[in-house]
């Protein structure tokens, strides 16, 4: 699977430990951005993800701000993007089975990374139930 994944400073230590475990499944990784704990602007990153996301450049996005609040709204702001911050490992499977999300959200200062790791990997084996959850996904992409 290859996986788009970004973040702005207040995820980047979050996402430098959720890369190491994607690498461990054998996934790929297109890291995003950015680079370093240096102050930067949530959207650019959010944006970056979704897009390639949306485009199909990644099979699916993992995108991580301070909180996952401000960085999910950037991504969801992309057409064909539904973003689902997790803070639980059930939300993590209830986002992909019922809503069909294709970038989780995380946060990096709100998250503790045995948390994140359980998510992700919730996030990415959990499949999409489809029945009449897949009317309402298509709902959401017209919007």
């Amino acid at each position: 699977m290859l996986i788009a994944i970004a973040s702005d400073h207040g995820g980047f230590a979050l996402k430098e430990t959720v890369k190491e475990y994607l690498r461990e499944r054998g996934d790929k990784i297109v890291d995003l951005g950015t680079t370093s704990e240096e102050s930067v602007d949530y959207p650019v990153y959010g944006k970056a993800c979704g897009e390639a996301v949306a485009s199909g450049k990644a099979d699916c996005g993992i995108v991580i701000c301070g909180t996952g609040i401000g960085i999910s709204i950037a991504a969801n702001k992309v057409k064909g993007v539904r973003c689902g911050l997790c803070t639980s490992v059930e939300m993590a499977e209830l986002t992909r089975r019922h809503n069909n999300a294709n970038v989780l959200a995380l946060g990096g200062r709100t998250t503790e990374p045995e948390l994140a790791l359980d998510i992700v990997k919730t996030f990415l084996d959990t499949e999409f139930e489809g029945g009449r959850h897949k009317r309402r996904t298509d709902m959401l992409d017209e919007m």
